[in-house]
């Protein structure tokens, strides 16, 4: 099965799968290696193979701007469950695939903690993790 995504479907995903990485940077601020954390799980995102690979190395278009976390969480979040949502309704296989993409992007981010991840990391994951999982 192929799937037809508009411009604004591919700015959601982008801003979904990027924006998950930029809430983990700000959760680790605080340990001190935002930049790495970024670094890592952009660098996940970017190698991703397959229809929605090719979405995410565009890398133009998210919708990242904010004052704080919480800006930045109410947007991305919703983003999550959306971009979920619209891949379930055209092949369920690539949501698959994209759920994956955007976990690979949050074990690669977290790997950095070298004590492992804080309990702010920890909850960023948990709310990622449910709102790909509300879809």
């Amino acid at each position: 099965m192929s799937i037809t995504l508009t411009d604004q479907d591919k700015h959601t995903l982008r801003t979904a799968a990027y924006g998950a990485v930029a809430l983990l940077a700000a959760a680790g601020a605080a340990g001190g290696s935002p930049h790495r954390i970024a670094t890592d799980g952009s660098v996940a995102l970017a190698s991703a193979i397959g229809p929605v690979g090719h979405v995410l190395a565009e890398q133009k278009g998210m919708d990242l701007n904010g004052k704080s976390t919480a800006e930045l969480a109410d947007r991305v979040l919703p983003a999550l469950t959306e971009a979920m949502g619209l891949l379930n309704k055209q092949d369920p296989a690539e949501a698959g695939n994209f759920r994956g993409i955007v976990m690979l992007a949050v074990e690669a981010a977290t790997r950095t903690q070298q004590s492992g991840p804080s309990p702010t990391m920890t909850e960023m994951v948990r709310k990622i993790t449910e709102a790909i999982d509300a879809a």
